[in-house]
């Protein structure tokens, strides 16, 4: 993304004319879909750790459209953009996003009619994007379900954190049984106590050690991307090298008694993430 796109996203946002005169339609060529499968209602629970969330954008403007799509692709979201209240309902019935970025004033209508209708039927998470910072206008949009909202001028990076935020306690709150003991193989580890052990013996974690353990056995034998272990491992603000991960799963891979080359536990998915995986070996042990 060029430094003058992204600074089209924080800058022209705030500067737009809010009135938006009606034009019947978007004014740039839609995105079309991204290429994800057949379509049907998405499964948070099945696709959050998969890392590719998809986002309805819809945003008439497209100096905001353009360069807010291309940041978001680029943090590793699928992004399909609608400009126009009937487009936005019309991608929404063909197929239910993961989140819906939404702005209020559109050619044909307004972002509240959007929310009251997709609210009928779904809770699917919206963020209201508003050249309108009055506290009644934030009221409205979170009465009529929205998720969270965020006041032109904004960068990208915050609409991007905001989404994973919200991705990620709709995910936690979908996720019965939180702080129950897991157990993967011959490794147990107590949500409630906050201990592990292998084999029986007891392993000394620090508290990101544990954490990190902790969210890669709750979804074992599943891949958790790079971002997400970040987002909830440590926070969704957090902008720092992404190698603290790295030194992390090293620390456990070791005190797991792990040889890297050839893992027992932790297998690295080149270019995606981690996934927890005990070998079948110890599956048919403990049956």
């Amino acid at each position: 993304m060029t430094a003058r796109a992204a600074a089209v996203v924080a800058d022209v946002a705030g500067t737009t004319d809010p009135t938006h005169p009606g034009d019947g339609g978007a004014r740039f060529p839609r995105t079309p879909p991204s290429p994800c499968g057949a379509a049907q209602v998405t499964n948070y629970d099945r696709d959050m750790p998969a890392g590719r969330r998809r986002i309805l954008l819809v945003e008439d403007e497209a100096a905001i459209a353009e360069p807010l799509t291309e940041s978001l692709t680029h943090e590793g979201f699928d992004l399909e953009v609608a400009g126009t209240v009937a487009a936005a309902l019309e991608a929404v019935q063909r197929r239910l996003p993961d989140l819906i970025l939404l702005d209020l004033m559109l050619p044909d209508g307004s972002g509240y009619e959007v929310c009251r209708e997709i609210r009928r039927s779904s809770t699917v998470p919206i963020i209201m994007l508003t050249a309108r910072g009055e506290e009644t206008d934030r009221i409205i949009g979170l009465e009529l379900g929205a998720d969270d909202y965020v006041v032109k001028p904004f960068s990208a990076r915050e609409v991007a954190a905001r989404a994973r935020a919200v991705l990620r306690r709709v995910t936690a709150a979908a996720t019965p049984g939180g702080d129950d003991p897991l157990q993967a193989g011959d490794v147990s580890l107590d949500p409630a106590t906050r201990t592990v052990t292998r084999a029986g013996q007891a392993i000394d974690l620090t508290r990101k050690e544990f954490d990190l353990l902790r969210l890669l056995m709750a979804r074992a034998g599943t891949v958790v991307t790079r971002e997400q272990l970040i987002d909830e491992v440590w926070d969704v603000n957090w902008f720092g090298s992404t190698k603290t991960l790295d030194v992390h799963v090293s620390a456990l891979r070791r005190k797991l008694g792990e040889d890297a080359p050839a893992p027992r536990y932790l297998h690295t998915v080149r270019g995606v993430g981690f996934r927890f995986d005990p070998p079948a070996s110890d599956a048919a042990a403990r049956e």
